[in-house]
């Protein structure tokens, strides 16, 4: 064994045997604070914990390599770059520590709170990519590396990226959109314009993710979504109305009609599911007169979108049953057929 290798031998067992040691006092640590997070009522000292979990492992590594070198007499040749090497896994290891920590504060922060931004893969990754792209910049400046002309060869070669890119870019900023504009937020129900329907599961930096009534997933670039018509049913609020059409026969006595459907609905308020109580349900003779039938229709409100399925089945249970012991008949659809003799067309 040469004297290089003799040098760096006991040092790098020092530092194998101190890194395996604070391993060791790092996991115990950290079982002993997770044990106590988990007792508490906060959340906070939960998330840090979450987030201290892989960076402390570098950090453990780091003081490991520390120790050895400062137990030992290692060449000043290599003591330089053995230093920076440690500088950069703090950097690092800081770097994901933070990343982590923001994003898991991010989303605790939107779902506690009532400010609509949706805590969505996006806005997530922002913020995120954000500090991770703060400890990169930081650690090529502790490498010696200039930003200034990285950043110029980002500008000349970012311009080809974007002709290349030009799909991806074009979600990525329609996503952004999307997000400042609260127009469509996660958790919403909304309409397509092509006519698919369903809860908006995530935003991210390419797609939005909707998840339609029977457990399918529909994926939409958000550039797509940006340019089409969607009606979202949770805006300005949840709550919408109801208008349960019902049509008799024309031997019916309106006001009886009127007084069946509001009876039934008011009701069916204490009983159905998903029927605003605050609401007083409302009977229109509209629209009017049909071809078969007289036609009205019956205004409640629901809490939700998704609420007016069970209502209306119930509601239409309630008045069919009301309407059979009351002899008010529902018509079906008929037509008065004239025919005319062959000698008629001859005239």
């Amino acid at each position: 064994m040469d004297l290089t290798m003799k040098a760096l031998f006991y040092p790098a067992t020092l530092s194998l045997a101190a890194s395996v040691l604070f391993l060791i006092i790092r996991f115990i640590v950290y079982r002993m604070f997770r044990t106590w997070s988990k007792k508490t009522e906060t959340q906070m000292d939960d998330i840090a914990v979450r987030s201290l979990k892989t960076p402390s492992i570098f950090w453990a590594l780091a003081l490991g390599i520390y120790a050895g070198i400062s137990l030992s007499d290692i060449p000043e040749a290599y003591l330089r770059y053995i230093n920076k090497s440690i500088i950069i896994i703090i950097i690092f290891s800081v770097t994901i520590a933070l990343s982590n920590l923001s994003g898991r504060i991010f989303k605790h922060y939107i779902q506690r709170s009532n400010v609509s931004i949706p805590a969505t893969g996006l806005g997530h990754g922002i913020v995120k990519g954000s500090i991770l792209l703060i400890g990169l910049l930081i650690i090529l400046g502790v490498l010696g590396i200039s930003i200034a002309p990285l950043i110029t060869a980002l500008g000349i070669g970012g311009l080809a990226v974007a002709l290349a890119l030009q799909d991806t870019l074009a979600n990525f900023f329609a996503g952004v959109h999307i997000l400042v504009e609260k127009s469509v937020r996660v958790g919403d129900f909304i309409k397509l314009e092509s006519g698919q329907e369903g809860y908006v599961a995530d935003i991210t930096w390419r797609t939005t993710r909707v998840r339609m009534l029977p457990n399918n997933i529909v994926v939409i670039p958000n550039s797509k979504l940006a340019q089409s018509i969607v009606t979202n049913y949770y805006l300005p609020e949840k709550r919408m109305s109801l208008l349960l059409p019902v049509g008799v026969s024309y031997d019916a006595d309106p006001e009886q009609v009127e007084r069946i459907l509001l009876e039934e609905a008011k009701n069916g308020i204490e009983e159905i599911p998903g029927l605003m109580k605050d609401y007083e349900p409302l009977v229109r003779f509209s629209p009017g007169f049909g071809d078969s039938a007289l036609e009205f229709t019956l205004i409640c409100q629901v809490r939700e979108f998704v609420d007016q399925y069970a209502a209306q089945h119930e509601l239409r249970k309630r008045i069919f049953k009301r309407f059979k012991n009351e002899g008010i008949d529902i018509p079906f659809p008929h037509r008065t057929v004239y025919l005319r003799e062959e000698k008629d067309w001859k005239k």
